[in-house]
């Protein structure tokens, strides 16, 4: 076969747009992690990082950690909060612009780690926090999966092109099977959805709407 420049373009194009990696989903071998859905990020017009797209899933996700917690699918929580003084982040992280310096940075924001209250944890539950984008990194995320008896990733929260989508690929490189929410996973602009989630689509996980992932769970 030979294969021509529209051939191999036309494949790619196929798999960013329908792409779906075969796996089976196992309900007892999943782990739903939503993803840094605390204050900062949803509580409306407090800070600068506010996700207003985020705010507006809330319910969706609600939906989706009980329909899991009445499957006795692990919820585990990741949020940011002040740990090890800061002193565990990225190096260059306070010099990249999504830091909004001309918007101001309260002391009091990204202290504490609060889970939006509408998705508050069970006493049960585990809340992860993390130094940077992703969920694997400097965390004991999989050590934990691994004690739980889970190879299979279910992955709702915000940002979608940062700490979802960073998480997503870490769990691909991992070993585990990666179910990323389309439709539970939000951007700080609407506009960068649809691409990380092709990129996902081709390479990394199954993407699915939420009541797509309930229905095989």
């Amino acid at each position: 076969m030979k294969y021509s420049e529209g051939i191999v373009k036309k494949a790619a194009t196929d798999a960013y747009l329908n792409g779906d990696v075969k796996f089976e989903i196992i309900a007892n071998k999943c782990a739903l992690i939503v993803i840094d859905m605390q204050d900062e990020f949803g509580k409306p017009e407090w800070t600068s990082s506010w996700i207003p797209e985020a705010t507006k899933q809330v319910p969706k996700i609600k939906k989706l950690i009980e329909v899991c917690r009445g499957k006795n699918i692990p919820v585990i929580y990741t949020a940011f909060k002040d740990t090890h003084l800061f002193k565990d982040r990225p190096k260059t992280g306070d010099l990249m612009p999504n830091r909004y310096p001309l918007l101001g940075n309260e002391p009091t924001w990204f202290r504490k780690g609060e889970i939006w209250h509408e998705l508050k944890p069970n006493e049960n539950e585990i809340v992860i926090f993390k130094p940077s984008y992703g969920a694997f990194y400097d965390t004991p995320l999989e050590t934990i999966l691994k004690n739980l008896e889970k190879d299979t990733i279910i992955i709702c929260g915000t940002l979608t092109n940062y700490c979802c989508g960073t998480t997503a690929r870490q769990g691909y490189e991992r070993g585990f099977k990666v179910i990323f929410g389309s439709d539970i996973t939000s951007t700080d602009d609407p506009k960068m959805q649809e691409p990380e989630l092709k990129v996902l689509r081709k390479g990394f996980a199954k993407v699915m709407t939420l009541g797509d992932i309930i229905n095989n769970l």
